[in-house]
Protein backbone atom coordinates (compact mmCIF):
# COMPACT_ATOMS: atom_id res chain seq x y z
CA UNK A 1 0.00 0.00 0.00
CA UNK A 2 1.39 3.39 -0.91
CA UNK A 3 2.06 5.90 1.82
CA UNK A 4 -0.27 8.87 1.36
CA UNK A 5 1.77 11.18 3.57
CA UNK A 6 4.98 10.54 1.62
CA UNK A 7 3.13 10.95 -1.67
CA UNK A 8 1.74 14.30 -0.55
CA UNK A 9 5.13 15.41 0.76
CA UNK A 10 6.66 14.63 -2.63
CA UNK A 11 4.24 16.91 -4.50
CA UNK A 12 5.96 19.95 -5.96
CA UNK A 13 3.61 22.75 -6.87
CA UNK A 14 4.01 26.52 -7.35
CA UNK A 15 4.28 28.41 -4.07
CA UNK A 16 1.28 30.57 -4.90
CA UNK A 17 -1.00 27.51 -5.20
CA UNK A 18 0.28 26.05 -1.94
CA UNK A 19 0.00 29.33 -0.04
CA UNK A 20 -3.55 29.87 -1.24
CA UNK A 21 -4.50 26.32 -0.28
CA UNK A 22 -2.92 26.62 3.17
CA UNK A 23 -4.93 29.77 3.83
CA UNK A 24 -8.12 28.01 2.77
CA UNK A 25 -7.67 24.95 4.99
CA UNK A 26 -8.80 26.95 8.03
CA UNK A 27 -12.22 27.54 6.42
CA UNK A 28 -12.64 24.02 5.06
CA UNK A 29 -15.78 22.26 6.23
CA UNK A 30 -15.89 18.63 5.18
CA UNK A 31 -19.68 18.35 5.17
CA UNK A 32 -20.12 21.48 3.08
CA UNK A 33 -17.15 21.36 0.73
CA UNK A 34 -16.26 17.74 0.02
CA UNK A 35 -19.54 16.58 -1.55
CA UNK A 36 -19.71 19.68 -3.72
CA UNK A 37 -16.11 19.34 -4.78
CA UNK A 38 -16.30 15.61 -5.52
CA UNK A 39 -19.84 15.89 -6.96
CA UNK A 40 -21.22 13.13 -4.73
CA UNK A 41 -24.19 12.85 -2.38
CA UNK A 42 -22.67 11.08 0.64
CA UNK A 43 -19.40 11.77 2.41
CA UNK A 44 -16.68 9.25 1.58
CA UNK A 45 -14.11 7.92 4.02
CA UNK A 46 -11.04 10.14 4.39
CA UNK A 47 -8.93 7.48 2.66
CA UNK A 48 -11.24 7.37 -0.36
CA UNK A 49 -11.43 11.16 -0.44
CA UNK A 50 -7.64 11.54 -0.41
CA UNK A 51 -7.24 8.94 -3.14
CA UNK A 52 -9.83 10.61 -5.38
CA UNK A 53 -8.52 14.10 -4.69
CA UNK A 54 -4.95 13.03 -5.44
CA UNK A 55 -6.08 11.72 -8.80
CA UNK A 56 -7.95 14.90 -9.67
CA UNK A 57 -5.10 17.10 -8.48
CA UNK A 58 -2.72 15.19 -10.73
CA UNK A 59 -5.00 15.81 -13.70
CA UNK A 60 -5.25 19.50 -12.84
CA UNK A 61 -1.47 19.72 -12.61
CA UNK A 62 -1.10 18.16 -16.06
CA UNK A 63 -3.57 20.68 -17.51
CA UNK A 64 -1.75 23.54 -15.74
CA UNK A 65 1.63 22.47 -17.10
CA UNK A 66 0.27 22.05 -20.63
CA UNK A 67 -0.92 25.66 -20.72
CA UNK A 68 -4.44 24.58 -21.66
CA UNK A 69 -6.95 27.44 -21.59
CA UNK A 70 -9.41 25.21 -19.68
CA UNK A 71 -7.18 25.25 -16.59
CA UNK A 72 -8.94 26.63 -13.53
CA UNK A 73 -6.60 27.88 -10.79
CA UNK A 74 -9.61 28.27 -8.51
CA UNK A 75 -10.54 24.61 -8.91
CA UNK A 76 -6.93 23.59 -8.37
CA UNK A 77 -6.75 25.55 -5.11
CA UNK A 78 -10.09 24.08 -3.95
CA UNK A 79 -8.84 20.55 -4.61
CA UNK A 80 -5.56 21.28 -2.82
CA UNK A 81 -7.45 22.69 0.18
CA UNK A 82 -9.60 19.57 0.43
CA UNK A 83 -6.59 17.33 -0.11
CA UNK A 84 -4.62 19.00 2.68
CA UNK A 85 -7.55 18.92 5.08
CA UNK A 86 -8.46 15.30 4.31
CA UNK A 87 -4.84 14.20 4.60
CA UNK A 88 -4.64 15.84 8.03
CA UNK A 89 -7.78 14.07 9.20
CA UNK A 90 -6.48 10.78 7.79
CA UNK A 91 -3.16 11.31 9.57
CA UNK A 92 -4.94 12.09 12.87
CA UNK A 93 -7.08 8.97 12.50
CA UNK A 94 -3.94 6.85 12.66
CA UNK A 95 -2.00 4.43 10.52
CA UNK A 96 -4.79 1.85 10.40
CA UNK A 97 -6.72 4.07 7.96
CA UNK A 98 -3.76 4.87 5.71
Amino acid sequence: MFDVVNHLAALRRPRLLIRAARMGVADYKRERDLCRLMKIAALPSPRHAVSTLLEEEGQLEEVRKSGNANYSPMRHVEVLIALMAEARSLHRAGPELM
